[in-house]
């Protein structure tokens, strides 16, 4: 037989539906609210004033603060109180803080999904079909929308926001404030608003990306992201530079997919520049990054 929520360490002010499976190692704080079928593994805690609703499984030690809002209905007027969903799956070792709030899916049979070991900092919010890898960050007032999905690795700064569907590649990183409706391929920095401005090679070689690769992911983000350059040939481009880097690989494999188009890079002139005024822009613009991002 399963563990049941009496088993468990639950604060009597606690609110636990009678459905819930609580590990006993599980914490449950004053006040919160355990509504439907909701899960949780060993370790998990749950702060006070926490509202889960189920179908939700909280993965083994995973930290769940005061105020967050788990599971609740998606933001989706086709959703209704008769809609069927596949709820909210965390996995194991995440950090959800006060206020952050992951929306239940409108899909029946994909939950919307957190993986391990991410960190979602206070009031972040995560839209209804969001799909998050592991060891993703999204600091204060993140935003993502529906459907939005997310690589491992990525780190998204405060105030940042992304449009429906938009996909972000593994080890992606945004600046404070920006916000994309476009893809954003593997390994690159977005630092203006719809703008890539480099790649994230500290993130790379934090994460064992050989110096050789980086360079070479370097090399071929100026070529085929910085600068406007039609579709069919930045995928070919980046499918001759794939043979034996691992990386670029997996930028090539990234920007087939996409549906959305690719977020264009900083060194994208202004409309209606001329050509003197083209590459003056281009210069420019390839030496600000250069100093910001090495």
């Amino acid at each position: 037989m399963p563990p049941t929520a009496t088993q468990a360490s639950i604060h009597p002010t606690a609110i636990i539906d009678d459905r819930a499976v609580i590990d006993p190692s599980a914490c449950v704080g004053p006040y919160a609210v355990i509504e439907g079928e909701v899960t949780l593994g060993p370790n998990v805690t749950v702060g006070s004033h926490a509202v889960l609703t189920g179908p939700l499984t909280v993965g083994e030690g995973t930290a769940i603060h005061p105020f967050a809002r788990i599971g609740g209905p998606p933001q989706d007027y086709k959703f209704t109180a008769d809609s069927i969903t596949a709820g909210v799956t965390i996995g194991c070792r995440t950090i959800v803080r006060e206020y952050a709030s992951i929306h239940a899916a409108t899909s029946e049979s994909q939950p919307t999904t957190v993986g391990d070991k991410c960190f979602l900092m206070a009031s972040s919010h995560l839209g209804h079909d969001c799909q998050v890898g592991n060891s993703v960050i999204l600091v204060n007032y993140v935003g993502l929308s529906g459907h939005t999905e997310v690589g491992d690795n990525v780190t998204i700064s405060g105030h940042c926001g992304t449009h429906q569907f938009v996909r972000i590649g593994r080890l992606a990183f945004f600046s404070g404030g920006t916000h994309v409706g476009m893809d954003v391929p593997p390994f690159c920095v977005v630092n203006e608003r719809q703008r890539l401005g480099g790649i994230n090679h500290v993130g790379m070689r934090r994460n064992g990306v050989s110096r050789e690769d980086i360079t070479k992911v370097r090399s071929v983000f100026r070529e085929v992201f910085w600068r406007q350059v039609p579709s069919a040939e930045r995928r070919e481009i980046l499918a001759e530079r794939a043979v034996g880097c691992e990386p670029i690989a997996e930028m090539a494999e990234f920007v087939a997919a996409t549906k959305r188009g690719i977020v264009p890079g900083l060194g994208r002139p202004p409309r209606g520049a001329g050509n003197r005024d083209r590459a003056d822009h281009e210069s420019a613009q390839a030496t600000d990054a250069e100093s910001n991002h090495g």
